[in-house]
């Protein structure tokens, strides 16, 4: 659920205090006009008696003046404990809202496959690649009908069995982060997170990824996790973020039904809970993701900078940008965010993911977060992520920050 901190009530007007000036007009008023009424309505022998005269015509006003002054005093400090008690609970909720925006995931395990990695390769070859804005997108043959569209692939042999490809992708995926696992108890429990996009039937990449699964050899326990994409991750952090278990998430694109500019990929990303998970040491800290409300530059720089007001550093200290995901509309939108955030990266470190490898679907966000991690891993600073997925959704930014150990746990 959004965090929305523009929606918080505005603080409680105070009332104003009474004014001695016109407070002192008044009690002057009313002696006025007690002694004209005295003197108008009382008898002709009032004013030979002095004592009942001055009673009348001072002690009666005074008394109804103090009187009113009373229940005004009364009202204003009413209406100010009022106020006081609304600011109070206003105050309590933002803090309560700023420590759960503040939350994040500890990122324990990556894998990640692209058109740009070989069989063999170091990951820190596909990395450079990455990194280097190398070019994956190339016309061949689409894997379901043979066309020749411009795409990239994990394997360039379009008459190669697709089940056993995707069982291959799975098995790698699952085997770059079994080392991670194997730290673990084995009564350790897992929330997968399964994000696929694919044109094979359902009931058939399932029976590969149960296959998969059984031949990996990780030990603990799954449970699936419902949603998809980072609205998903946004969700575990409101609701599950003192759950023992670790967050799972494996996202591949693979053979979509139209391959025209897409990109296959194949994700496995490990997440724990910085309140319960101590075991192992995080490679990078993944903070509260932000989504923009409409497709509209303005919401697109209120979800960006909020994004940035979740983490603890200056957004100058953001080193490298990375956009993937993202329909060619909404590169405008983009630019004139990064014209009016004053991050580092906004010249030398621009990565444009869509424009090397094509657009990748629903492992979009993942795909980004894994190279980012991976950078991270070789000492690179803090990267900010913008990512899409369906036309419709909305963009979403989030931070990647490297681990120090100096930094605090915000969230609760």
């Amino acid at each position: 659920m959004p965090i929305r901190l523009d929606k918080i009530p505005a603080p409680a007007l105070r009332p104003q205090s009474p004014r001695f000036l016109l407070w002192l007009g008044l009690l002057l008023l009313f002696c006025l006009l007690g002694t004209g009424g005295t003197l108008l309505f009382g008898d002709e022998t009032v004013p030979q008696r002095p004592a009942e005269f001055w009673c009348a015509a001072l002690v009666f006003p005074i008394l109804g003046w103090f009187v009113l002054g009373f229940g005004r005093a009364l009202l204003y400090v009413g209406e100010h404990g009022a106020a006081e008690g609304w600011d109070e609970a206003r105050e309590e909720d933002l803090i309560r809202k700023i420590r759960q925006g503040r939350r994040s995931q500890q990122v324990l395990g990556v894998s990640l496959q692209t058109a740009l990695q070989q069989p063999g390769d170091e990951p820190s070859i596909q990395l450079e690649a990455l990194l280097s804005g190398a070019n994956a997108l190339k016309s061949q043959a689409s894997r379901m009908d043979g066309a020749i569209l411009r795409h990239s692939c994990l394997s360039c042999d379009a008459d190669e069995n697709p089940e056993a490809l995707l069982l291959g992708i799975w098995a790698q995926t699952l085997a770059d982060l079994a080392p991670t696992l194997a730290q673990l108890p084995a009564d350790q429990p897992l929330a997968l997170l399964l994000d696929v996009e694919t044109g094979l039937p359902e009931s058939q990449w399932r029976r590969v990824w149960r296959q998969a699964w059984r031949e990996s050899g990780i030990r603990q326990p799954v449970t699936p996790v419902d949603g998809r994409g980072l609205a998903a991750l946004d969700q575990w952090l409101d609701r599950r973020i003192r759950d023992r278990a670790l967050l799972l998430v494996v996202a591949v694109q693979f053979a979509p039904q139209q391959p025209e500019g897409t990109a296959e990929a194949g994700v496995g990303l490990l997440f724990g809970n910085r309140l319960t998970q101590t075991t192992l040491a995080p490679i990078a800290y993944l903070h509260r993701p932000e989504q923009e409300r409409m497709p509209s530059s303005d919401d697109l720089l209120y979800a960006t900078r909020q994004a940035l007001d979740w983490v603890p550093l200056e957004s100058t200290s953001i080193e490298r940008v990375w956009r993937v995901g993202i329909d060619a509309q909404r590169a405008v939108a983009i630019a004139s965010v990064l014209s009016k955030v004053p991050m580092s990266a906004n010249k030398t470190g621009l990565c444009n993911l869509d424009a090397m490898l094509g657009h990748p679907g629903c492992a979009s966000p993942w795909l980004a977060i894994g190279a980012g991690t991976q950078a991270v891993q070789r000492g690179a600073g803090s990267q900010f992520i913008f990512s899409g997925g369906a036309a419709a959704a909305g963009l979403w930014g989030t931070v990647l920050m490297p681990v120090s150990p100096i930094q605090p746990c915000l969230g609760d």
